[in-house]
């Protein structure tokens, strides 16, 4: 009975979805719509965390072959159940808060986009097999391409959305390489057969930390998520903080008993203490409010992967809901201060916005110090449990010690964000129309502060992994770290306002120049030089200009042979008239 009751709601969650695009009524239609399936997909989420059941249901067959059937297969268990009504309730508040952040704009051509990439994000979230996957997987992608690129007159959102699609095109790669070697060597891509077999492969392995490298902005592959700040503020909260970005290590959890191979597992360990420590580095150095938190993304991201390389698959799953809440509403509080503020996003030129806007900046402060990991706020609960089990052995003690690091970071940056968009001061030309009149501005702040609050305490008992009791100096770490970070913070504004000019070796524009300026400069001018030495001087010149000059000065060189000796010239036609005559008589026989 459990089984076809959680299919149908899903179901219906996502019909309800689709009713909006088919009709012409208002805006505000969507947004109920979605509330109402947020309202339906928690009774799943209660179900499924209280059996601790995984439930597949098949509604039709695709494709009916001697070798392969494949059939449409909703999964939903633990990791999903969760998702959904987290991703439902995030884009419900964004949406409302569109409309009155788009209010210039075509709101409802905007608003039907971001639903067609919910849709496609609960079909990801829901497969059961690796094409329904692939399908929510690029339909994310395309409309993260065409979000960015919403304001398609700027040649920086034009930039921005390429970067995007380029490199999640790289892990797509990863993604097609694991359906290939599955359709190769089991015959199916439904995700439970893979996973019920237990398979470990290698190369499968690999493509799926591929995959997530590209999606969820890991390092090296990272840069396209500060550049994808060019669109609206809106996109940056849904598809940047709580839903596309995180799609990565998502399948990293639920693929993760594929993926239990010692070093490869390491590979995740590297590659999320790297992003995470490097991001944090980053979002110190940036004044823009949007690339600071932009760069806090990615730090959480590396943090969620450092969970995925501890083999804590529930450790990630438990920190990506709870950073969907207070990074959605960190944006959104962004987004209200550039849109009182004339499209300004610098921290450091914020006007008195204590006064001016109170709720926006109450509702950052407190999402800001969520984000640190203050004690008994959401975030306490998810970074500091990841941070407990990691101390349970020293086989990683450097990743813990990057992790605390980055932590301190964490910190830092946040309450440098924090005390520059509070103050209660005039640093610029006053802007006279900031307000907070409009309900849709602020309910959606409010709600998600309070989400952000209470998810951690709600969740800690379903996802937490306690460790054994640790000494009272373990537990106080993650607390030292906050208040060494918000020291730290205090030195750097009183000894510097401008923090950009002593962090630019780690700032994002150096690195966004080594790859994407320096590189292909340094390409384009050795393939011009080889493609002019070797064709132009070597080929071309030899052989015309080079060449003849050498015949002539050759053909110089034998007339002036003649130097006024008769015995010489005698001799020349003497062999000349022989010759002559052996041909003659030769030619005559």
């Amino acid at each position: 009975m459990l089984q076809p009751m959680i299919i149908s709601l899903i179901l219906v969650s996502m019909l309800l979805l689709t009713l909006p695009l088919l009709s012409k009524k208002h805006e505000t239609k969507i947004t109920e719509t979605i509330k109402l399936s947020f309202l339906v997909s928690l009774l799943p989420m209660m179900l499924i965390t209280k059996h601790q059941s995984q439930n597949i249901i098949i509604n039709f067959h695709l494709i009916n072959t001697g070798m392969t059937n494949m059939s449409m297969t909703l999964m939903i268990n633990k990791y999903s159940a969760l998702f959904l009504p987290a991703a439902l309730f995030v884009t419900w508040s964004i949406m409302e808060f569109s409309t009155w952040y788009m209010t210039n704009e075509p709101t409802k051509k905007f608003q039907k986009h971001l639903l067609i990439f919910l849709i496609s994000m609960l079909m990801l979230a829901t497969a059961g097999n690796f094409m329904q996957l692939l399908i929510g997987w690029e339909g994310v992608g395309i409309l993260s391409f065409m979000l960015i690129n919403w304001w398609s007159t700027r040649i920086n959102a034009n930039s921005a959305a390429l970067q995007a699609i380029i490199y999640n095109r790289i892990g797509d790669i990863g993604l097609i390489l694991v359906m290939a070697i599955l359709l190769s060597t089991l015959g199916t891509w439904d995700i439970m057969s893979t996973l019920t077999l237990n398979t470990k492969n290698t190369l499968v392995t690999l493509g799926l930390i591929m995959a997530a490298v590209g999606k969820s902005a890991q390092f090296f592959m990272h840069m396209w998520l500060p550049a994808a700040m060019e669109g609206p503020t809106p996109v940056s909260s849904l598809l940047h903080s709580s839903t596309m970005v995180v799609a990565g290590i998502y399948v990293l959890a639920q693929m993760h008993p594929m993926m239990n191979i010692k070093y490869l597992t390491t590979i995740c360990l590297y590659l999320g203490t790297l992003t995470s420590i490097y991001s944090a580095l980053c979002a110190i150095a940036q004044n823009d409010i949007k690339k600071i938190v932009a760069f806090s993304t990615s730090s959480q991201l590396g943090l969620m992967m450092i969970a995925i390389g501890i083999n804590k698959p529930d450790l990630a799953m438990f920190h990506m809901i709870t950073h969907a809440t207070f990074k959605s509403t960190l944006f959104l509080c962004a987004g209200s201060m550039i849109h009182n503020m004339q499209n300004e996003q610098d921290i450091r030129k914020t006007n008195c916005a204590m006064n001016t806007l109170p709720t926006t900046t109450i509702m950052m402060t407190i999402n800001g110090i969520t984000l640190a990991g203050t004690p008994f706020l959401s975030g306490f609960y998810s970074k500091d449990m990841i941070i407990e089990t990691m101390m349970n052995t020293n086989i990683n003690a450097w990743a813990l010690t990057a992790t605390l690091l980055s932590t301190t970071m964490t910190s830092i940056y946040t309450t440098r964000m924090i005390f520059y968009t509070t103050k209660k001061f005039f640093c610029y030309k006053p802007i006279i129309t900031q307000q907070e009149s409009n309900p849709q501005q602020t309910f959606p702040l409010i709600r998600l502060t309070i989400a952000a609050m209470m998810t951690g305490t709600m969740l800690a008992p379903t996802l937490s992994n306690s460790p054994a009791s640790l000494l009272t100096y373990m537990k106080m770490t993650p607390m030292m770290t906050i208040i060494a970070g918000t020291y730290l913070t205090t030195e750097m504004m009183m000894k510097s306002q401008n923090t950009s000019t002593s962090w630019k070796f780690i700032s994002h524009l150096a690195f966004f120049k080594l790859l994407h300026r320096i590189l292909p400069l340094k390409m384009l001018k050795f393939s011009q030089k080889h493609s002019t030495q070797l064709t132009d001087l070597m080929w071309l010149e030899n052989i015309g200009p080079t060449t003849i000059d050498l015949f002539n000065t050759t053909a110089s060189n034998v007339i002036s042979m003649q130097k006024g000796q008769i015995k010489k010239y005698l001799t020349i036609l003497l062999i000349t008239t022989t010759i002559l005559l052996l041909m003659q008589t030769t030619l005559a026989l």
